[in-house]
């Protein structure tokens, strides 16, 4: 998509949210590659800065975006009680979505491009590689922790953002059918791994298989658990907030 373009929208979209102040700058942030992702600053009448995260969903992907908004306005509402009720503070210990002045947690352009926008979390930092051993235990501890509060979430309620993109015996079978098809002609030169995952086709069953025969609970989970999917705490290095929760 014409970068251009998306630019000239943000700045567009960027008045349709409930923010306070006046206007300051935009620039892109981030190293995601699906969405469009920029930091917005808006000075106030007392001369601070209050920063946001604006984004440009990619409907291209998520074919669905109000269906995506939906579940993500759920699971942070949930995580926000939670974290409030464990004396913690919810401004920093996940998400919060702005609304449009509409109330609306997400805003379509005149394009059809649909765009979010967040409170920025100051004082922490989402590190593409790890600075220190500990980083990789933070990860750990600050993804149990996001799924110990949801744990209780109906997560049955939750839209599909993906269809089948988790369902393991499904990408099986795709699978088998991009070696029978080999549009790129390579399937000669990785015998050996194709024949390696075809003696292993059990294991794509097992979750799936336990699911629909009622003996795994159906629950909440990120499925995109890597390191930059956290936010540390600059002061504490402490794991704080998950973020990407398309």
């Amino acid at each position: 998509m014409n970068q251009m373009l998306i630019h000239e929208k943000a700045d567009q979209a960027i008045g349709h949210f409930a923010v306070a102040g006046q206007f300051l700058d935009r620039m892109t942030y981030g190293s995601g590659h699906i969405n469009d992702t920029y930091l917005v600053k808006f000075n106030q009448k007392d001369g601070s800065v209050v920063q946001y995260i604006l984004q440009r969903m990619n409907h291209e992907i998520f074919r669905k975006p109000e269906e995506l908004m939906e579940n993500i306005a759920g699971v942070t509402a949930h995580l926000r009680k939670k974290i409030i009720e464990a004396g913690g503070d919810p401004e920093r210990e996940t998400l919060n979505i702005i609304p449009t002045i509409e109330g609306k947690p997400y805003y379509k352009d005149d394009a059809g491009l649909y765009w979010r926008m967040y409170k920025f979390i100051n004082g922490a930092t989402s590190y593409d590689r790890v600075e220190k051993p500990d980083d990789f235990y933070q990860s750990a501890v600050t993804f149990g922790h996001f799924q110990r509060l949801l744990a209780d979430y109906p997560a049955y309620t939750l839209h599909e953002t993906i269809t089948a993109f988790h369902d393991t015996a499904a990408r099986y079978q795709t699978f088998l059918q991009a070696v029978e098809e080999d549009v790129c002609h390579r399937a000669a030169d990785v015998q050996a791994e194709i024949e390696f995952v075809k003696k292993h086709e059990e294991t794509a069953h097992v979750l799936m298989d336990m699911l629909n025969n009622g003996e795994l609970p159906l629950r909440v989970t990120h499925n995109d658990t890597k390191l930059n999917n956290i936010m540390i705490d600059d002061k504490t290095g402490k794991g704080l907030c998950v973020i990407d929760l398309d």
